[in-house]
This record gives structure tokens, sequence and C-alpha cells, in this order.
């Protein structure tokens, strides 16, 4: 695996994301444009984990809710299919956790999981563990909602997280 760096993206890391979305097999895909974007407008909520060349290796997108300042939504993570299992993805959350933790801009961490994503189930919940934070599981978006063939998507709202986080 090598040393990996954690951090802030930038629009250059944001082809990297949408070919390691496309990759994963599992994530809705968007435009490459909407990572290009992504990461200008929301490179202080996400991360990017870099191999020592500089390329991304996996990424998190995140944002703050307008009406809740403190809370971060985690809209996608994901990490190259070469590098899964060993720690990146908790690695990308616990890094992004602390830094804006650091600058009092992180209370709560929220998602939405499918009831088959047993990967990401157990990512949030083991993140909810690690930062002694609870973790409240909620139906947010039925799949009768979504106009082609979707699961349902379940909220995890994890927190209050302390200021110290990991």
């Amino acid at each position: 695996m090598g040393t990996l760096v954690m951090t802030a993206p930038t629009v250059e890391n944001g082809s990297a994301a949408w070919r390691i979305a496309r990759d994963s097999g599992v994530l809705d895909v968007n435009s490459s444009y909407s990572y290009l974007l992504w990461f200008r407008e929301f490179a202080r909520t996400s991360a990017v984990a870099l191999r020592s060349g500089g390329d991304p290796v996996g990424f998190v997108t995140g944002f703050h809710r307008p009406e809740q300042p403190d809370t971060l939504v985690v809209w996608q993570i994901a990490v190259d299919r070469e590098q899964r299992g060993h720690g990146i993805a908790s690695a990308m959350l616990d890094h992004l956790a602390v830094r804006l933790a650091a600058v009092g801009a992180l209370r709560y961490l929220e998602t939405t999981i499918s009831p088959d994503n047993t990967a990401s189930d157990r990512l949030f919940r083991s993140f909810a563990e690690r930062h002694a934070a609870p973790l409240g599981r909620d139906m947010l978006f039925p799949s009768e909602l979504f106009p082609e063939a979707h699961e349902d998507e379940f909220l995890y709202r994890i927190g209050p997280l302390c200021r110290q986080s990991a």
C-alpha cells in the first residue's frame, strides 16, 4: 500500500475521484463535471487519500447542512479497488473529522446507506464507536420516491461528536 497522505482535495483530483466512483460498482456515479465542481466548492468538507506520487486512491465528498452548519453530510466515500481492506476509508473519515472539529465545524455526521451496503454500514458504525458517539438510523428515502429502481436509503446520524475527534 505504501505511505498515504490524507488531505483536502483539489480540482485536479476530480477526474480520479470520478474514475474511482465509476469503478466501485456500487456508487451512484455523478458526471465527471460534478466531481471537479465538488472539489472546487466543497474541498473544505471533503478529503482525498493520495499515494506518494500524488495520485488519489480514495475520496470522501461532504458538505455542511445549510440549516445545521455543525452537521457534515457525507455524500460519497470510495477507495480504489486495489487499495481496499487497508483502512483507508476509515482514515479519510477520521482525517476529515479531526480537520473540521479543529475549527469547530463538526458536531454531527450524517450519511445515507442502502440496506444491502454492509461495507458502508460497518464503516460508519465503526466510526461512531471510535468516536464514542451515538448512532441513530432512520428511513430517509423509501424506494418508491426514486424514479428508477433504487433501494431504500436510511439516514445514519452520528453524534454529538467530541471536539477532539479521533
